[in-house]
């Protein structure tokens, strides 16, 4: 074997991360059929890692590089590709392994990934299931997207109320292999109703004769399976749980939410959020991987829609055109005064879509968030008023400088109030908060702007 070859996956195999320089040794070790060197690699390393390594190998490579892992750890590192790379390994490994590796993953990334999978894929792998895992599959994947439902996981550990916490141990032990957790058990009763949850601390700590409907908490906070997921990863994050119970219309526990799912979902959320604040579509592949059609797509309508809304900027400046041909040193300002109102409507709208998108805020504290914007909006004009009315004064005298400091407290309290107040709109009209972007605010913010400059600069100056 070529000595340099050797001497890289030496060096290699200590470094976790450089999974794209370690790809073509891999490559190099199954053209070989040195299939020891991978497995060393492999038995070391986190199935994240792995799954890096695999996303940067060719379908065919990959597939054959996974094969060598044990069924249990394969599935591990399937979980971890990118949809699209799951996709193409699939397809690679054929129908028969696919389904035998699908059937080892947990019972909420088998869901995701047959959502995922086009048509023909699934109608292949169904049949290749077993019935149970048929029925558990197009149970998950009937929730419609966004909701508790779609992200929750049927590997779950529940106990009886009517036996002792030795025999819930017994239990547990016995079902620990299955389920994703078994840290909270769920108690429920013959109609699979929610009455309790109790920890594996709890039932170990407890007498081995006491019953667990005594050692259970019955106070359970938890989701209905049709609300929305990021409510639930909101409810994760607040109350710190492993996982949260999800239950139907009637009470019955159908599922939980774990905490590793709920951090997904927030990191989802926070990627939609911030797209939306920048005025990009959603997108529903890595930045990386998308194509310049799709990246054309997201950002142009948006922009096509704030150009046509700049029109109106223009129309305030043609209505003002005699005192703008009369006094021309006023266009020297003009992008000063209207960025600063501008720019603090952007902050404003920030602050308040991530206080509405986090629970800080409610739409109820209207009023009380108002009145301390316009305290805090009226202290940052009076600042930005001071810097540009210096500035006027050495310039034009102190007639311009006026008007530029009352321009500027007006334009920054208005664009705050704006940017402030229009998520609270969009909440009250059930849409997303976010939509209140940052370039949107600021267009808006500048229509006002021009309008208070000069109207100010004509009622003094005329």
């Amino acid at each position: 074997m070529n000595q340099e070859v050797l001497q890289d996956r030496d060096v290699l195999a200590a470094t976790e991360s450089r999974a794209a320089e370690l790809a073509p040794v891999i490559q190099a070790c199954l053209r070989e059929g040195d299939t020891r060197t991978i497995l060393d690699y492999f038995e070391d390393q986190h199935p994240a890692d792995v799954a890096s390594v695999l996303s940067n190998l060719p379908p065919e490579d990959a597939s054959r590089a996974l094969r060598l892992l044990p069924i249990d750890v394969r599935a591990d590192v399937f979980g971890y590709l990118e949809p699209e790379d799951q996709i193409q390994i699939g397809r690679a490994l054929g129908r028969r392994e696919f389904a035998k590796l699908v059937s080892e993953m947990s019972a909420d990334e088998r869901a995701d990934l047959f959502n995922r999978l086009p048509q023909e894929q699934q109608e292949t792998l169904l049949p290749a299931l077993a019935q149970a895992e048929r029925e558990d599959i197009r149970k998950l994947a009937s929730y419609p997207e966004g909701t508790a439902g779609a992200v929750m996981t049927s590997d779950y550990a529940t106990l009886p109320p009517n036996i002792t916490a030795r025999e819930a141990l017994d239990t547990l032990r016995l079902v620990a292999p299955d389920k994703e957790t078994i840290y909270n058990a769920y108690v429920i009763d013959e109609n699979r109703r929610l009455t309790g949850v109790v920890s594996l601390r709890d039932l170990i700590l407890a007498d081995p004769n006491a019953k667990v409907s005594d050692v259970m908490e019955t106070h359970v906070i938890c989701a209905r399976a049709e609300d929305s997921r990021a409510e639930v990863a909101r409810l994760i994050s607040k109350y710190d749980f492993i996982a949260l119970p999800i239950i139907n219309g009637g009470g019955a526990l159908v599922g939980i939410v774990t905490q590793d799912d709920a951090m997904d979902v927030a990191e989802e959320e926070a990627t939609k959020d911030f797209h939306k604040v920048g005025t990009v579509g959603e997108l529903a592949t890595s930045l990386k991987e998308a194509g310049i059609g799709l990246l054309y797509r997201k950002r142009i309508v948006w922009l096509v829609l704030l150009v046509f809304f700049s029109i109106f900027s223009g129309a305030g400046l043609a209505l003002f055109e005699n005192t703008i041909v009369q006094y021309v040193s006023l266009v020297f300002f003009l992008p000063m005064l209207i960025a600063g109102g501008g720019n603090a409507g952007a902050q404003a709208a920030t602050l308040m879509v991530r206080a509405l998108a986090t629970g800080d805020v409610r739409l109820s504290d209207w009023g009380e968030m108002l009145g301390r914007e316009l305290l805090v909006a009226a202290a940052l004009g009076l600042t930005m008023a001071a810097v540009v009315a210096t500035i006027g004064v050495v310039r034009d005298g102190p007639t311009v400088a006026l008007i530029l400091a009352l321009t500027m407290v007006l334009v920054v309290i208005v664009g705050s109030l704006i940017g402030m107040s229009l998520p609270f709109l969009l909440s009250r009209l059930n849409l997303d908060p976010a939509s209140a972007s940052a370039p949107l605010i600021t267009s808006i913010a500048d229509v006002a702007g021009v309008i208070i400059y000069l109207g100010i600069a004509t009622l003094i100056l005329s």
